[in-house]
């Protein structure tokens, strides 16, 4: 189905791989990210072998002030229609250095959550208003249960799924959709040198973005990418308190 729809974070590894099957089926899309040379590169790529509008705009995630800017940036590329937007951004950080480093704890937090929030608020009130449209935001398995390993990420991650969770029953009667999606391991540049892109329990990015394709268009509310994080997130989250204390997670 043809949609206009807005990357926000396009630069990541699922975005791209997520814009290719969008322009596939004629979707004109808004690439919004830091980088935008890599970007225009992308959007050329993408008019050339499908055939689609393709615009590019400078965003970057912690410039809060300029997030209002942007939508509005992005309506204007579209005439003031816009079908869903995806949001695909977010850090990895380093658990130790945020233990430590109130700057890097504060970096995770913001980009993971705090700028996700930020910039759906908008999207959020102008899909409302029209009693129409989607959105599919990136969230992660880390958020289901706290782990001594990555909780900073998580604890972000868990927030941004609860965000979504009330934005969800919130847009409900308006018609408008929300997807909450939580990949587990995903060969993407952001993991790269911490995952074996070659172990069965890593994704590649194409694979998660058909999953999350797939999703939008059967409206579902949560999924996990791969299938198989969902039992495992089962089994992790009912492990006893006592016992998921004393493990090395």
């Amino acid at each position: 189905m043809s949609e206009n729809v807005v990357i926000l974070g396009a630069g990541s590894g699922i975005a791209k791989a997520l814009c290719q099957r969008m322009a596939a089926r004629g979707c004109s899309l808004a690439l919004c990210g830091r980088d935008t040379t890599e970007l225009e590169r992308d959007a050329a790529d993408l008019r050339t072998r499908h055939g689609v509008k393709v615009s590019v705009l400078d965003f970057d995630a912690l410039h809060f002030e300029t997030h209002d800017d942007l939508w509005n940036r992005c309506l204007a590329q579209f005439d003031g229609h816009i079908d869903g937007a995806v949001l695909c951004f977010g850090t990895l950080p380093d658990q130790k250095g945020c233990e430590v480093d109130q700057s890097q704890l504060r970096t995770a937090i913001d980009v993971n959550l705090t700028a996700a929030a930020s910039i759906l608020n908008p999207i959020a009130a102008h899909l409302e208003s029209n009693k129409s449209g989607w959105l599919a935001v990136v969230s992660s398995v880390a958020g289901d249960r706290g782990r001594q390993s990555n909780y900073i990420y998580g604890a972000a991650k868990a927030g941004l799924t609860a965000y979504l969770a009330g934005l969800r029953n919130r847009l409900q009667p308006s018609g408008v959709h929300v997807l909450t999606v939580k990949p587990g391991f995903v060969a993407t540049p952001m993991t790269a040198g911490i995952l074996d892109p070659k172990s069965p329990m890593v994704a590649s990015p194409e694979r998660v973005a058909q999953d999350i394709d797939r999703a939008i268009e059967k409206r579902r509310n949560v999924i996990y990418t791969p299938w198989f994080w969902k039992w495992i997130m089962v089994i992790i989250r009912n492990i006893p308190e006592p016992i998921f204390k004393r493990l090395k997670l």
